[in-house]
């Protein structure tokens, strides 16, 4: 069963005040000074050819050159249809250099796509993503979930959830190269929130904790992690289910098995790490007959 998540991520309040929405002084601007963030080694985006809802082909190497925003996303999904009209302005206003193609996924009624389509009056090609785009861009957990390419058809962001539009100009702008104001661009290594499958160079999984073992022994603890399966039904490693699904208790009871073993402390399943509630007295007292 494919599991999705609505998540409704906030952007922090220095970018407002890129353009002067919250007045503040000098020294806490500069203390608090927006950034923006992008891959710093990215890999190549996986092409595809599809058919758009207006029978005409969507493909990544049809907008090349441009940057572009690869949006999955869902009619049933609220929060997707809620950033549309964000998307929609975005590309009127960048179009020459910009393009966003949007991805159907689980839900294949045309004709009710279609009328979505003409009802928020969509400026963007709009097409169903088969399973197989949908698994090479690391299964799509949450809806929804857009990637972000260069002009060289590299992928240097992903934003799953709702976000301020802000957040996706700034980027946009940043990449093509227009000012952004004073707004720093950092980059950060890919280890796994971009490709699942660059889980192999995390040093840290979510919900895991390395602490009680020395670093030869964290070594081991992680080439564990990205070794073993997790048999929770998603076909990924330890680490990449880590990273995919931080909420999978399979992928984090086995995690926690693999640093016990490791660090010589006996394994306790969280459950049982919990004492039970104290037993509540009997009364051999009849009970009360409940008022008229």
């Amino acid at each position: 069963m494919r599991r999705y998540h609505h998540r409704y991520p906030v952007l922090p309040v220095v970018a407002w005040l890129l353009l002067g929405f919250f007045p503040v002084d000098a020294a806490a601007q500069q203390d608090q000074q927006p950034a923006i963030r992008f891959v710093g080694n990215p890999d190549p985006a996986p092409d595809f050819k599809l058919t758009g809802l207006d029978g005409k082909p969507v493909s990544l190497a049809d907008s090349k050159g441009k940057v572009i925003l690869l949006n999955f996303w869902a009619t049933w999904c609220g929060p997707c249809r809620a950033e549309i009209y964000d998307l929609i302005g975005l590309q009127a206003k960048y179009k020459d250099g910009f393009q966003i193609l949007s991805l159907i996924v689980d839900d294949d009624d045309a004709a009710a796509i279609k009328t979505v389509v003409a009802k928020y009056g969509i400026n963007y090609p709009v097409a169903l993503a088969p399973n197989d785009i949908r698994i090479q861009y690391g299964g799509i957990a949450a809806l929804p979930t857009s990637f972000l390419l260069d002009t060289e058809g590299r992928i240097v962001q992903k934003h799953e959830g709702l976000h301020n539009p802000m957040l996706y100009e700034l980027e946009v702008r940043s990449l093509l190269g227009l000012p952004i104001g004073n707004v720093k661009v950092e980059t950060f290594n890919d280890t796994g929130q971009i490709f699942i499958k660059n889980a192999v160079r995390a040093t840290e999984l979510p919900g895991v904790d390395l602490s009680k073992l020395a670093p030869e022994q964290k070594i081991v603890a992680l080439h564990k992690f990205n070794a073993e399966g997790c048999t929770c039904g998603c076909q990924y490693t330890l680490a990449q289910c880590r990273i995919y699904d931080r909420n999978c208790q399979i992928s984090k009871g086995a995690t926690e098995k693999i640093i016990a073993a490791l660090s010589g402390v006996p394994y306790v399943p969280a459950a049982a790490a919990v004492p039970p509630p104290p037993a509540q007295p009997t009364s051999s007292r009849s009970p009360e007959k409940p008022p008229e």
